[in-house]
């Protein structure tokens, strides 16, 4: 069974959307279906299917956040920041401004927030580069050199 890494907080969130789909989402979702079900004709019920539906979703989240969390490797930093590697944040400079990523596992990722997975181009590069180390991605627009400024 593979591993999955995630950071100490990433383990915690996936634990509290777990717990929260577990005791308030589905639990509501049956109530809502059980209403719907008591309207009446089921084949034009719409109010029925969206219940249908959303408790099917509850229930495939449940499945995949178990999954994973059986798979979990919670990662800790022992490298003294000396490396970029999972559960870090970088600082790098690239065409003259900074940028801080957070490198974390690829179930943590929201790029929009600068969280980077460890399995993203831009994670991989990163991954295993010091301080003054240059790393380099190749995109669809060329390639982007990232010098790495910080690792904390």
């Amino acid at each position: 069974m593979k591993k999955v890494q995630l950071t100490k907080d990433g383990y915690k969130n996936l634990q509290k959307e777990y717990k929260e789909l577990v005791e308030i989402k589905r639990p509501y979702a049956v109530e809502r279906l059980g209403k719907a079900r008591a309207m009446g004709d089921l084949s034009e019920n719409s109010e029925y299917s969206a219940a249908k539906e959303e408790l099917a979703f509850v229930e495939g989240r449940i499945q995949e956040i178990e999954q994973i969390l059986k798979q979990a490797e919670v990662v800790a930093n022992h490298n003294g920041n000396h490396k970029v590697d999972v559960g870090v944040a970088v600082t790098v400079e690239v065409d003259g401004r900074q940028e801080q990523f957070n490198i974390v596992g690829e179930f943590e990722a929201d790029p929009l927030n600068k969280k980077l997975s460890h399995t993203s181009p831009i994670g991989q590069a990163l991954l295993g580069k010091k301080v003054g180390d240059f790393a380099e991605i190749e995109v669809p627009a060329g390639k982007i050199k990232y010098k790495i400024v910080e690792i904390r």
